[in-house]
């Protein structure tokens, strides 16, 4: 199982990083080692003082493709999930500032929180699904799918471009504004549409 990783797919999410609108989506991968355990809580890295939670929806591919058109990608899920892509933030800045890649800065052990799936049947469009993390009760970020750059379908199309997508893979599509530092003790809930997903404790 492979877990791709879009970036930079929120306007509003752009601009309070200062980043550059992309032409493209931009991608990166996380290793199945950085998939937190079930039941564990994500305990902050000795490498970082800046964990930052950035909450994104999730698609599950359940069928093998490669080269998808777009208009044949809703034929490669059924499932819709939400998550969190932990991203080490001060790394990151250091990285990115010479030019290397991210995957220290994104990929390390427990960085994918991955919550339970709905299934698409659920909504009434894809396009329009509303979903916000809660840390310690208060609402810190909150998206809809209405908001992305680039869609779902158009997602699965480019990256099928570089990678064959096979049963299982994972998708995050990509966070809103909102994104903040960790602390000890810190509780993280993930909503779609008022249903909780995950809840994880920070440590």
């Amino acid at each position: 199982m492979k877990i791709i990783c879009i970036g930079r797919n929120y306007t509003k999410h752009i601009e309070e990083l200062q980043n550059e609108r992309p032409d493209e989506p931009v991608v990166f991968l996380k290793p199945d080692s950085a998939v937190l355990l079930k039941q564990h809580p994500f305990v902050i890295p000795e490498f970082s003082d800046d964990i930052h939670h950035e909450v994104e929806l999730l698609v599950r591919i359940n069928k093998v493709g490669k080269y998808i058109d777009a208009k044949f990608a809703s034929n490669y899920y059924d499932e819709i999930g939400l998550g969190i892509d932990f991203t080490a933030r001060d790394l990151q800045a250091k990285l990115k500032e010479k030019g290397l890649p991210w995957e220290k800065a994104k990929a390390f052990d427990g960085s994918a929180v991955i919550g339970s799936f709905l299934s698409r049947k659920n909504f009434n469009s894809i396009e329009n699904i509303n979903f916000e993390l809660r840390n310690n009760g208060n609402v810190v970020q909150k998206g809809n799918t209405s908001h992305m750059l680039w869609k779902i379908d158009e997602l699965i199309s480019y990256v099928s471009q570089f990678f064959t997508l096979k049963i299982g893979d994972i998708i995050f599509t990509g966070t809103p504004e909102g994104v903040a530092k960790v602390k000890p003790n810190d509780i993280l809930e993930g909503f779609i549409e008022e249903q909780k997903l995950f809840r994880i404790q920070v440590k």
